[in-house]
């Protein structure tokens, strides 16, 4: 064969090999995920209108999760009731906001390990001084929750109560339970007691004799499934535990 061929040949033979190491290398790991979360979820996910941007307890925990497992995260305000069908119609990748896993839920998303654990708050009027320890010192009222949370269904399913009314946030719920329209409302614990800590709503006080019943896990949410994103975030949460961030960021919002 003359050395031309041979050159020719071995060139082909080259282009082949480098044709096969592509297809068999695996893909490079996602750089960028979009995040859903919520406007109104003080101090886990919220609006600050100085910045226009959305800051939070869970906000900085994907920020953390993220810069830790090699990826950068855009956050995308999402109502809370449209955080779940925004996930699973691939309209973002995770969900980071104040969303207690559920057995419900866990049959439609997957969840991470836990980054925070809290239960339900019980808020009535300031002028109402009774001591409300269970749901059961409700029975025959009108009680309030926020939609797409678990507390809607665990109230319906207590029954005993007059009406149990749904709202698109806690501030809507305080308004009326202020006002008198509602005889109490249940929310996220951590939440209806910082928003109330800051002030917003002084006709409102939260029941600090009631006990929760509802405890539950905070976790990041992702798509069901999708095993490669969820070891890269149970991966980076084992970490930020291990050197101490999580609790840092925990303490920084005043969740401890």
């Amino acid at each position: 064969m003359k050395p031309f061929h041979r050159f020719g040949l071995f060139r082909h033979l080259l282009g082949a090999l480098a044709c096969a190491a592509a297809f068999s290398a695996p893909a490079s790991a996602q750089s960028s995920y979009t995040v859903g979360a919520t406007s109104t979820g003080v101090p886990f996910t919220f609006l600050d209108i100085k910045t226009n941007k959305l800051q939070g307890m869970m906000v900085d925990t994907v920020t953390a999760v993220g810069s830790k497992a090699g990826f950068s995260v855009n956050i995308q305000q999402t109502p809370f009731a449209a955080l779940i069908p925004s996930l699973t119609g691939s309209k973002i990748d995770i969900i980071a906001a104040a969303m207690l896993k559920t057995e419900a839920r866990a049959q439609i998303v997957d969840f991470s390990d836990p980054v925070y654990s809290y239960g339900e708050g019980l808020f009535v009027n300031a002028q109402d001084q009774k001591s409300y320890k269970t749901l059961d010192d409700l029975k025959g009222e009108i009680v309030g929750a926020q939609v797409g949370t678990v507390f809607v269904d665990a109230l319906n399913k207590k029954g005993g109560f007059k009406e149990v009314k749904t709202y698109d946030s806690v501030s809507d719920m305080m308004r009326d339970v202020g006002l008198g329209r509602i005889k109490a409302g249940f929310g996220d614990r951590p939440i209806v007691a910082y928003q109330l800590s800051q002030g917003a709503n002084p006709q409102v006080r939260l029941v600090k004799e009631y006990q929760s019943t509802l405890m539950g896990d905070v976790c990041l949410v992702v798509r069901k499934g999708d095993a490669k994103l969820m070891e890269r975030l149970n991966k980076a949460i084992a970490e930020l535990k291990a050197d101490g961030t999580l609790a840092r960021i925990v303490e920084q919002w005043k969740l401890n």
